[in-house]
């Protein structure tokens, strides 16, 4: 982790927050490991996160009040955080460009769909900007998030599955035809990890 930097932005965060921004977080567990998580970043003041579930995120929210939001480009690191259970000793990655520690306030909840949801407003404490880069757009890397955000709703009851698994199919005909080896490789992972061709039934937020 670099030294903490000033704001770049008018709200203190290092980049621009609109909509909604797809992050990585880490948040530290019981078992003195981080946890990384992907964590959709609601622009506005106060900036805001829902959590899906009794995820490892919300468990450590809850528990800790904090976390490592990380802003990162790398499809294979997102994929991973997004659907697997990854852990590591230090709470930001190496692939992260820049990062911001946050405190965490629970502010509402709910159910929808039978899935319990916590609403928390996230407070920027510290923040530090690793790497620069010129901004690309690329279709196949945009596949590969969204494909994530299907993956993880297979078999639910609130979705149609057989809906979820051609909308997965075609955003890996996008990614085969758009994206480059690490967007392939992340949607390989897609695959490998959830119940895309019916072999698992168990994903993790």
């Amino acid at each position: 982790m670099t030294a903490p930097n000033e704001p770049e932005s008018e709200d203190g965060w290092p980049v621009a927050l609109r909509g909604v921004t797809e992050t990585v977080v880490a948040t530290l567990g019981p078992n003195g490991q981080w946890n990384f998580a992907a964590l959709g970043l609601h622009a506005g003041d106060p900036v805001t996160a829902r959590t899906w579930g009794a995820t490892r995120t919300r468990r450590n929210f809850r528990e800790k009040g904090e976390g490592v939001v990380q802003f990162l480009a790398d499809p294979v690191v997102f994929t991973e955080s997004a659907l697997s259970i990854l852990e590591r000793p230090s709470p930001t990655h190496p692939a992260a460009d820049a990062w911001v520690r946050v405190a965490v306030e629970r502010v509402d909840g709910g159910e929808s769909g039978g899935t319990s949801w916590a609403e928390w407003e996230l407070t920027l404490v510290e923040s530090g900007v690793d790497t620069e880069r010129v901004p690309t757009t690329n279709r196949g890397y945009g596949a590969v998030i969204e494909a994530t955000v299907a993956a993880s709703r297979l078999d639910v009851d609130a979705y149609d599955t057989d809906e979820l698994r051609d909308r997965l199919d075609y955003f890996e005909g996008v990614v085969d035809t758009c994206g480059g080896e690490r967007d392939r490789e992340a949607m390989r992972m897609v695959r490998d990890l959830t119940a895309w061709d019916g072999s698992r039934d168990e994903t993790n937020e």
